[in-house]
């Protein structure tokens, strides 16, 4: 299955491979590793002229993409973990409807764990609108080809007319989905040829899914080329037979020079990475690591602290951020690499989980994403050594216990 989906993605090389030169000669010897390993690991390859934007306003990010979807023209495809039935479902679904209703083809794939109320309730009047929808995994005791549960697709992508791109932390749910816990995120909306890698991977999930192919001729648009940043587009998922997203970020550990800083909102490493995070800091790296203080899931909240003594220990700065729950997900590597995107950094997300990241090799994207994370640096409390040893006892204890369960977060 991954072959026939390997070929998808060489069938549609032809609108990005034009657009990347010798764009991987033309970085440091390491990054151009970097840039040869996430091609041969998820078969996207670098490619130039780029437009980036980081949304950080939560609602703000739903109205660009509604937005967008009401000017759209051919095709809209979303691919998300969570689509809930609620106001912000609700509202995409009406954006949605619209533009079924003036001919433009709309075709949504969402996680069946992560949106089966919306399955229930929402998916039936989407299609009634015209609105093709799959469910991506689904399970059932009772299922014929029932997928396991713990494997999940977890990405959040839209490409729109085949000419603009999301992807990023964010789900389409409400701002506040669990009562008193509003969700922080970073969504990126791109133009350019790395689109249609974006829209490759929707088409490879729904071939996976239904087994058929889309014939469209108008799939792979002449990309808008009106920026200058060289990215790719890196998949990741039980799919493919190594752990994409982990080798990346191992990767690119390696080859900092200066600092590294990863947000998350799940920790829960391996062995490779915790020590590609201590020879970080034993080359006179800073390594920043930022967490939310509040949260969402007490057990991986527990697993993911019975690391702070080891982090702590090697050099590792880490900032528990004092604001709402921080569900960003990325890295950024010296001045030079930005990574983005929908996996978590836990042993879920890079053995389990269907994710998406995108790698951006442009040293003013990296800048806008510095600016972002200075300013969780200025919201959030920075651990110390001797603060986090005075714990009780007992919370030794639970968060030992809840590391033994870290494969199954």
């Amino acid at each position: 299955m991954h072959l026939k989906v390997s070929d998808l993605v060489r069938a549609a090389r032809s609108r990005w491979e034009e657009h990347a030169t010798e764009l991987s000669d033309a970085l440091r010897p390491e990054l151009g590793q970097a840039v040869t390993l996430a091609a041969n690991l998820g078969d996207f390859g670098i490619c130039g002229r780029n437009d980036f934007e980081l949304l950080i306003d939560y609602d703000g990010a739903i109205e660009r993409l509604v937005g967008d979807i009401h000017a759209a023209n051919r095709h809209i495809h979303l691919l998300y973990y969570i689509f809930a039935d609620d106001e912000t479902g609700r509202r995409v679904f009406e954006a949605l409807g619209q533009a079924a209703r003036r001919g433009v083809k709309c075709r949504v794939l969402i996680d069946g764990i992560g949106s089966r109320r919306a399955l229930r309730t929402l998916a039936p009047v989407m299609r009634a609108a015209g609105v093709e929808v799959h469910a991506l995994l689904p399970v059932g005791l009772f299922r014929r080809k029932a997928a396991r549960f713990d494997l999940r697709n977890h990405r959040k992508i839209a490409v729109i007319d085949g000419c603009i791109g999301y992807f990023g932390s964010q789900n389409i749910v409400a701002l506040e989905r669990v009562e008193d816990c509003r969700n922080e995120e970073l969504v990126a909306r791109v133009t350019g040829p790395l689109v249609a890698q974006l829209q490759a991977v929707f088409l490879m999930d729904r071939y996976l899914e239904t087994q058929a192919s889309l014939q469209d001729s108008d799939l792979f648009p002449e990309p808008l080329c009106k920026g200058t940043a060289p990215a790719q587009v890196l998949p990741s998922g039980p799919t493919y037979p190594s752990e994409n997203a982990h080798q990346i970020m191992v990767a690119l550990m390696y080859g900092a020079r200066q600092r590294i800083v990863i947000t998350t909102p799940y920790f829960i490493p391996n062995e490779p990475f915790l020590q590609a995070m201590q020879a970080a800091v034993h080359r006179g790296i800073e390594v920043h690591l930022v967490m939310s203080r509040q949260t969402d899931h007490a057990l991986a909240s527990l697993a993911q602290k019975s690391y702070y003594d080891e982090l702590l220990a090697m050099g590792v700065r880490i900032h528990l951020y004092e604001g709402h729950f921080l569900h960003a997900k990325h890295i950024s590597i010296d001045d030079c690499v930005a990574l983005i995107g929908s996996s978590n950094m836990d042993i879920r997300s890079f053995a389990l989980n269907s994710e998406v990241s995108v790698l951006i090799y442009d040293a003013g994207v990296v800048a806008r994403l510095w600016e972002i994370q200075e300013r969780y640096f200025a919201k959030s409390h920075l651990l110390t050594r001797e603060e986090w040893g005075q714990r009780p006892l007992a919370a030794q204890f639970l968060q030992n216990i809840a590391r033994l369960a870290d494969s199954f977060l």
